[in-house]
């Protein structure tokens, strides 16, 4: 079928099908330079002999590295292809288009290079000593669909190993705007984050990211559930990251179904695709907020949603309240690096997370409680307040 369609798009470019592969066509990104090469002197300077003066200052003073190379702005786009958007495990080579979407959007957004790396492996062990290998090219890593719970202890290790930021997006960048939405969420319907209680559908890297947060943005309760229900302390089947996650939520004791965590809820966040029945959406408390992230089919269509919800928020972007994690990334990394910040703390994502929400806190509206990915204010607002927090938290270097 692929073939098909790749030839058919030689054929007729109105189909959008055939649009997509022919804006893909050789890649959506290259190198270039950034001095001339015109001649011999220009070439003595950007390599031999010139550069020669350059490695031995950066050898004796390693710090130097950030300001005569590209490391300080550069961040690597890293992926093992096992949990790819809504694909799931296509492996590291069909990875590679959304690796390098992501890394035009590090640019477009944030001014940040990236570079896609899409690795041929799988194991914990050997994907966080090849990163750990690369690490010095590169001021930044952005670890990108990998499968849980292996992203949680990459993320982890790789930390502890690097003294620069690692970041594992589809966990914190999808807590950091959907807490942003919350937040204007409550401001535009009158009500405090605390007064809250939220239901998570998912317990994966974006479900359980987004339960941290919420707690640390002081969210009243939130219960999060996976395929078997309401994940609570004592469950005992649950895998070390979801007990811990137990511990720190479902402070009423729920358990039960997704349909019993739900009824009376205040927030539903969908993370993980499914549908829920809309005899169980009328049951939520009055005035709800529905967030049905899951693409390309929300877990509540935002027509069934608006029936029961007062702000509805989806994952796409033919529907008001777009949770994009570009909102997110470029901002946080382009703030990151301008400090030069060893890591990328709690403070500096709930920073990220006020700062985002700040953006349209005089236009709220049910439809309007999160920026468009294209508002011009969201990166710089991101990346002074992340800069900001690194400085506070004392991981800046500048």
């Amino acid at each position: 079928m692929a073939a098909e369609i790749i030839h058919s798009s030689t054929q007729d470019t109105e189909d959008p099908v055939d649009a997509v592969f022919a804006l893909h066509r050789g890649g959506k990104m290259e190198i270039r330079a950034t001095v001339p090469v015109r001649d011999a002197d220009d070439l003595s300077l950007a390599y031999t002999p010139g550069v020669a003066r350059v490695c031995t200052a950066i050898a004796e003073q390693p710090e130097l590295v950030n300001d005569y190379t590209w490391k300080s702005n550069t961040v690597a786009v890293v992926t093992d292809g096992t949990a790819v958007l809504g694909l799931g495990d296509i492996g590291p080579q069909a990875s590679l288009p959304v690796m390098e979407g992501k890394a035009i959007l590090f640019k477009q957004f944030g001014g940040v290079d990236a570079v896609p790396i899409a690795l041929d492996c799988t194991g914990v062990d050997e994907i966080v000593e090849t990163v750990v290998r690369l690490a010095p090219s590169f001021g930044g890593v952005n670890l990108e669909d990998i499968s849980a719970p292996r992203c949680f202890e990459i993320e982890r290790r790789l930390q502890e190993a690097l003294d620069i930021p690692v970041f594992h997006d589809d966990q914190h960048g999808t807590a950091i705007v959907t807490t942003a939405a919350l937040w204007n969420a409550a401001k535009v319907t009158g009500r405090e984050i605390g007064s809250l209680r939220a239901v998570i559908s998912g317990a994966g890297a974006a479900g359980i990211a987004i339960a941290k947060m919420l707690v640390a943005a002081g969210i009243g309760d939130v219960a999060v559930c996976d395929r078997k229900g309401v994940v609570y302390e004592g469950r005992g089947d649950l895998t070390d990251v979801k007990a811990e996650i137990a511990g720190r939520t479902n402070r009423t004791g729920l358990k039960g179904s997704l349909a019993d965590a739900l009824a009376g809820a205040d927030v539903f966040i969908g993370v993980s695709g499914g549908t829920v029945p809309e005899e169980v959406v009328a049951t939520m408390a009055e005035g709800a907020f529905v967030f049905a992230m899951a693409n390309p089919n929300p877990e509540i269509h935002p027509e069934v949603a608006h029936k029961y919800a007062a702000v509805v928020a989806t994952g796409r972007s033919d529907f008001p309240n777009q949770i994009n994690n570009v909102l997110a990334f470029p901002g946080i990394f382009a703030g990151a690096l301008q400090v030069r910040a060893s890591r990328i703390t709690e403070g500096m994502k709930l920073a990220a997370a006020k700062a985002l929400a700040g953006v349209v806190a005089d236009e709220l509206t049910p439809q309007k409680v999160i920026p468009s990915p294209f508002d011009e204010r969201v990166a710089p607002a991101v990346t002074k307040a992340v800069a900001e927090a690194a400085r506070a938290e004392g991981v800046a270097r500048i």
